[in-house]
Parts: structure tokens; sequence; C-alpha cells
């Protein structure tokens, strides 16, 4: 792509040099630790599903039972292994007896280490074909369905309840919308379990469950085929239950999940370490189930200003873009964030829009980057909303962004109505479709504002990274370079959450996923 920045590809490449030694650091890390987040999703993966008499998970029941018993370092697969060879038991029968009482798995004999290999790869195995065969569905529906042409219309419904969420979701599709985002209950992130099945309360939005997926998954499909086109899932897969909302996703068919551990570490106050153990495995769950992530930071944007701060979203999506790399996950499925927030009474503030979404452009020209409307600045007046909303639009197909969370004319004043919605589409198509092209008719002055301000701001993202390199991304984030926002590497929630993985450590699903095939 040739570059209307005029960009140095040094300067981009000394920025990745730095962002993949940032990643690489915090990586040893991970591989040599565990969290019970991660042995919960092993656990899910090989089966185990379903509640207690006082509707705890099941997964968390095998988990907490290994745990104060003192052998998670060894990690869940191996337990259940063990036990299926010595039982001749399947993990979910493994799971119940453990939970009423009749099954210890920590007194169950060591049995021979090449059984319990075996059968811990079998029931991996059949996981990790459900999960490619899912893929396969998608990509097949999307060749004989098709789907609409980028930017993807992304629309959120957050009722609480799930089947009004249904409701709300059809009526977006059959208005235009190409994604659907089921927006969780307000904290579920902060909740060290997954909530089971249907539910039809929620605070701010829908709890995520595997059942919610289901039934949301199966009335997307039927609306896609009565419109002609293919509509993707949207979910969270962030918070204290990370990876087992991405395994529960891949199950479940969804096409887009929220994935960002610098969220929830600056956001939500989630312990760094737990957090980044955690990204890593949903991540490669992602990479393998083809499920585009979307990453957070355009969140930076809200407690920080977007014209001073810039630099730092930059920086940040080179950062996520290695953690992701590494986690077998490629660029085709990285929604880099970014977003339309800076104040609008700024002289020339489109002018700096346009740059900071170009340069993103230009930087990850593989990624369908995701764009986020302006909130920070909304005043609850409507009319000056919609006119936020479209120049927002026009940013957004001038510089070809891949994902379009559309903006609501009542931002500020409460939860869109399907109305706002119908609305929202309609200025989104009315702009993407008058100025499809201007991207390849308009060419930027030489040395002019717009270029300037995007070297400008990679000089600065460039000098950030380079700074994080020397000091270590947990030091970066203790000192609040990510937001305004300061965290402790010892403090937040779930840190007691993290081992060290000890001998025999067994986790099948990493080898399937980022070796088998795609």
């Amino acid at each position: 792509m040739k570059s209307k920045l005029n960009l140095d590809p040094a300067l981009i490449q000394q920025a990745r040099a730095s962002a993949e030694a940032i990643a690489q650091e915090v990586q040893g890390f991970i591989d040599d630790h565990t969290t019970v987040t991660v042995e919960r999703t092993i656990a899910r993966l090989m089966g185990i599903d379903g509640i207690d008499e006082v509707d705890q998970p099941l997964p968390n029941v095998v988990v907490n039972h290994i745990r104060e018993g003192g052998g998670l370092e060894t990690g869940v697969a191996y337990w259940l292994g063990n036990a299926m060879v010595a039982t001749g038991k399947s993990p979910q029968e493994i799971a119940e007896g453990v939970s009423d009482g009749s099954l210890n798995l920590l007194e169950t004999p060591a049995q021979n280490r090449s059984e319990v290999e075996a059968v811990v790869g079998r029931a991996a195995g059949d996981m990790v074909t459900r999960i490619r065969r899912n893929r396969q569905i998608r990509e097949q529906m999307l060749t004989e369905l098709g789907e609409g042409p980028k930017p993807y219309l992304y629309l959120i419904v957050a009722s609480g309840n799930i089947y009004e969420d249904v409701v709300q979701a059809q009526a977006a599709v059959r208005q235009g919308a190409d994604i659907i985002a089921v927006i969780r209950s307000t904290a579920q992130s902060l909740l060290d379990y997954v909530p089971y099945g249907p539910t039809t309360e929620g605070f701010g939005g829908t709890y995520a469950t595997q059942e919610n997926f289901r039934i949301m998954r199966k009335a997307l499909d039927e609306t896609g085929e009565q419109v002609g086109r293919y509509i993707r899932l949207c979910n969270y897969c962030s918070g204290l239950c990370m990876p087992e909302i991405a395994a529960m996703g891949a199950i479940e068919r969804l096409d887009v999940m929220l994935n960002d551990a610098l969220y929830g570490i600056l956001f939500r106050d989630i312990n760094m370490q737990r957090t980044l153990v955690d990204q890593f495995f949903s991540r490669v769950i992602n990479g393998f189930a083809g499920i585009i992530i979307n990453t957070g930071e355009d969140n930076y944007l809200t407690t920080a200003d977007a014209v001073e701060e810039a630099h730092t979203v930059v920086a940040s999506q080179f950062i996520n873009e290695q953690f992701a790399l590494k986690a077998g996950l490629p660029e085709e499925q990285m929604a880099l964030g970014h977003a339309f927030e800076m104040d609008p009474d700024i002289p020339n503030g489109f002018l700096l829009e346009l740059a900071q979404a170009q340069m993103a452009r230009e930087i990850f020209p593989k990624a369908p980057l995701k764009y986020m409307p302006p909130t920070k600045f909304m005043t609850g007046n409507i009319f000056k909303g919609h006119i936020q909303d479209a120049m927002f639009n026009l940013a957004s197909i001038w510089t070809h962004q891949g994902i379009q969370l559309l903006g609501m004319l009542t931002e500020a004043n409460h939860t869109p109505h399907l109305h706002d919605r119908a609305l929202a589409i309609e200025n989104a198509k009315y702009i993407f479709n008058n100025c499809r092209d201007i991207g390849e008719e308009v060419e930027f002055k030489e040395g002019g504002m717009i270029q300037r301000r995007a070297q400008h701001v990679l000089a600065d993202a460039v000098a950030l990274l380079a700074q994080i390199e020397s000091d270590g991304l947990y030091k970066t984030i203790e000192e609040g370079k990510f937001g305004g926002v300061k965290r402790s590497r010892t403090g937040g929630k779930g840190l007691k959450g993290v081992f060290r993985k000890g001998a025999g450590y067994m986790n099948p699903f990493i080898a399937l996923m980022l070796g088998g095939e795609r």
C-alpha cells in the first residue's frame, strides 16, 4: 500500500521490533504459568458442562477441587485423563462424580502416563474437530449467502433478556446490520465463573452464556437466510473468564469477540499477570476458530485526551498485534481498535481524525480495523450528534475501516431504541454509498496538516514503544501511560488465580490449535 501520509517505513519497522520485544518478554511469563480460568477452559473443551445443585458451574467445581488439593500446577487435563484411564468414565461423568463427592481426583491412583496422554488427546481432538467444522460452516455460508461490504455495520443489543435481544437483533439485520454485538451485563467481566443457561435479567446488557450464544446464533442464521447475507455474531471474552468465553464462542460459532487484556487491566482492575496469561489462550482459541478479535484501544480516549494521547493508541495497537501473532492469530482477524473521540470544538478536528484513521489503515493494511463512534463529546443534542456520527462515517469510508460500530444520535440520552438504530444505519449507508471511492480519488497535501499530524503521532508512538521496551510492559502500566490509568503488577482482581506450571503440566489444545490445520 502506497502511503498517502508519507509515513517512514523504517519507523514502522522500528515500532514493530520494539512491540515484538515487549510481547516476547511477557510471553516468557505466560509460557511458564497457568490460571484457574485457563484450567476451567481446558475442562470445558474436554467436554465438561452444566452446574451443580447450587448453580456452580461444573468446570469451577473440578478446578476448585484440584486447586484445594494442591494439584493445579499439573493441570486439569492430567487429572481428568488420569481418572478417565482409571475409571473408564467421560470427563462429564468424572465432573459429576467430583461434584457429588463420589470421586477424588487427587486420590485416584496414578495411571500409565502414555495412556493418560492418549485419552486426553482423543478428547481434545474431538473438540478441535468440532471447532474446525464450525469454521468450515461459516466459510460455506459466506460463500453461499455472501456478506455486506466493508465497513461492516456493527450494532449492539443490550436489553438484558436474550429473547428480547433476538427480536432487536433481527430487526437490526433487516435494516442492514452486518454484525450484532450482544452487550454483556454490567460487571460480568468481574465474575470468576460463567453463568449457565438462557438469561432474561441483566443490567446494561445480557449475560454471556453458552446457551445465550446458541440462541442468538440460531436466530441470526435464520434471519441471514431471509435477507441473503451472512450475519456475524459478536460477544465479549474479556475479564476474569476470558478464555472460557472464547471457548464457548468457538463451540457455538461466534464470529467476533472483544478480546483485550489491557482493557481489563486498565478499566476493570483485573490483575495484569492473570489476564495476560488468560489472553494468550483465548487468542489461540479465537485464532483457530476463525473468530475476529476486537481490541480496546478506543477506550483509552474516554479517559485521556484524543489529541495529546493519540500515540498511545498506536503503540497499543502495535503491542496487541504482536501478542496476537504469538497466539497464532492472523492479521486478517485482528480488528485493532481506535475511535473518533476528539473534541468537536477543536479547529480542524476532522482533519486530525482523518490523519489518525488513515495512519491506522496504512500501518495495519490487512487488519479489519474496528472504528468506534463519538461518545465522550456527545451532548444529548440529537441533531448535533447525528452530524458528529455522519463525520465519523465519512472518516471511516474515506480510510477503508473494516468494522464500523455505528454511532447513535441519542448517545448520552438513553439506550438506543429500534428507530435510533434505523437512523444510524440510514446515515451510514447514505454516506458509504455516496463516498464509496473517495479514498481512491482524494490525496493529501504534501507536507500538509494531515501528513504532519500522522507523522508526528507515529514518531511519538515509536518513542513510547522504545521506552516500554526498556522499562517493560508491567512498569509502563504501573506508571499509567495507557489511558492515564495506573495499575499495580501485584494488585487487582484475580492474582491468587495464577500458578506456575509444574512438572508434567498438560494442555493439549495449545499444540493442536497452533499446529493443526487452520
